[in-house]
């Protein structure tokens, strides 16, 4: 549910509406924007009655949100969303670019890739220190000693960090050394590893499961988004198909 404010309420009004709708059972988010102002209501809105929030003369319009998704549903972010990575921004006409290695190998190899990363322009380093792989006798990344790696060659070039997550027990580590927690398209539904991020405030790129729906795909943004963490970016990487041809199929 949505609630649309008219221009010019004030505090009380705002207080007093919020908590009608909290006695009720449901949370409320406050999303302020540069033409207007909304309440977001999440949870069981079953008690609450659109025609009685009307009633309060500092709501304009009441919107019932029929998706699933609510945190990462338009409806609640009349503004585009901008995520800021140590000043480094992504959305709202910001182009990030993040570049890099599929794996980390070698100091070399990390450093020269940053380096060349940078000069062609792109503002991330995106770089894997854990690497799932299908078949468990490929190479499955230098785990830790990758994720050192990857701190040197932000120390060579300023880029921003971007790797994957792959468990909670690296959780802390990862919040602590990297700048953008990458969660794969094997584990866009990993529900426990979605609710521990969002727990955090680091900025996560999502990435679509390999045959997942969008309404699944923002499902597991929502995840992350409910746990109190804003600052995710969607990474479209195609699904899997009956086209054997390629890999992936784009929408």
């Amino acid at each position: 549910m949505i609630v649309v404010m008219k221009p010019g309420f004030t505090q009380e009004e705002l207080n007093e509406i919020i908590e009608a709708i909290e006695s009720r059972g449901a949370e409320v988010d406050k999303i302020e924007g540069v033409a207007t102002s909304v309440l977001g209501v999440v949870g069981d809105t079953a008690y609450i009655d659109p025609d009685e929030l009307l009633t309060y003369k500092c709501v304009e319009k009441v919107l019932k949100v029929q998706e699933p998704y609510k945190k990462a549903n338009r409806l609640f972010h009349p503004e585009p969303t901008i995520v800021d990575v140590n000043g480094t921004k992504v959305g709202g006409g910001h182009l990030g670019i993040m570049a890099g290695p599929c794996s980390v190998e070698s100091e070399e190899q990390v450093v020269a890739i940053a380096k060349a990363v940078k000069a062609s322009g792109a503002n991330f380093l995106r770089g894997g220190a854990f690497k799932p792989r299908t078949s468990p006798y490929s190479f499955q990344g230098l785990e830790l000693e990758g994720l050192e790696l990857l701190k040197i060659a932000k120390q060579e070039t300023g880029l921003p960090i971007v790797t994957e997550l792959m468990g909670v027990e690296y959780l802390d580590r990862f919040v602590e050394d990297v700048d953008v927690i990458q969660i794969g398209a094997r584990n866009m539904q990993n529900f426990d590893l979605l609710k521990e991020v969002g727990k955090t405030q680091t900025p996560v790129l999502l990435k679509r499961g390999m045959s997942s729906t969008i309404e699944e795909w923002l499902m597991s943004a929502e995840y992350i988004m409910a746990g109190g963490n804003e600052n995710v970016i969607l990474c479209e990487r195609g699904i899997r198909t009956f086209e054997t041809a390629t890999r992936n199929t784009l929408d």
